[in-house]
């Protein structure tokens, strides 16, 4: 008997100074949904790498989803510098449609930018009373960004420079990564703010319903 009381004494001694134990119990819901996020994602091991060290929170869907829009546009604002930088400096060597073709390529990133800003933006400020309205807005100008990738190796013609291509496809895979969390928001109803409403965006981030 004593025996038995002194074995539960020292399991409950080691449970209680066991910080690993509470931390792992902390982590586990939100590691459970980046997980069951990924999975379906179009390139899962992507989403899993570059969501699992984000350092902001990831505890809902709209966490989520605000994650891999900001993870999508920091890539793409890399790809836009670099693109400045090569058509200014790099595009000498190149033929004409090159260059050509490298104009419109930075363009476009840079328009890409500008979309993905915007539905970041509008994730940033939703409303439960336009929330469909404003998710629409979202999945439309990240849409507009992936088709603004295609179009800027479109213009190579097949002839983009490696470097060109692998940075606008890194582009491509995160940016579909983020439209299917932003898609899978729309799907989830815990995805919705549940604060008080805030301020409505600017007019001049306002995309009419198709």
């Amino acid at each position: 008997m004593h025996l038995q009381i002194s074995l539960s004494m020292l399991l409950l001694s080691v449970f209680l100074t066991s910080p690993t134990l509470f931390t792992t119990a902390a982590q586990s819901k939100p590691q459970d949904l980046l997980r069951s996020s990924c999975v379906h994602a179009r390139y899962p091991r992507l989403c899993l790498r570059t969501l699992s060290h984000y350092p902001g929170p990831a505890n809902t869907p709209l966490d989520m989803a605000r994650a891999a829009l900001r993870v999508s546009l920091a890539h793409t604002r890399r790809t836009s510098k670099f693109l400045h930088t090569l058509s200014k400096g790099g595009a000498a060597a190149m033929s004409k449609r090159q260059r050509s073709a490298l104009r419109d390529c930075t363009e476009q990133i840079s328009d890409s930018v500008d979309q993905l800003r915007r539905s970041l933006d509008e994730l940033q400020h939703l409303r439960a009373e336009t929330f469909r309205w404003q998710m629409s807005n979202a999945q439309t100008w990240v849409s507009a960004a992936l088709t603004d990738g295609d179009t800027c190796l479109d213009g190579f013609a097949g002839n983009a420079r490696p470097d060109v291509k692998r940075r606008v496809n890194d582009v491509a895979r995160v940016t579909s990564n983020a439209l299917y969390m932003i898609n899978r928001l729309g799907q989830s109803r815990t995805g919705k703010p549940k604060s008080k409403p805030r301020p409505r965006p600017s007019p001049g981030l306002i995309v009419s319903k198709n």
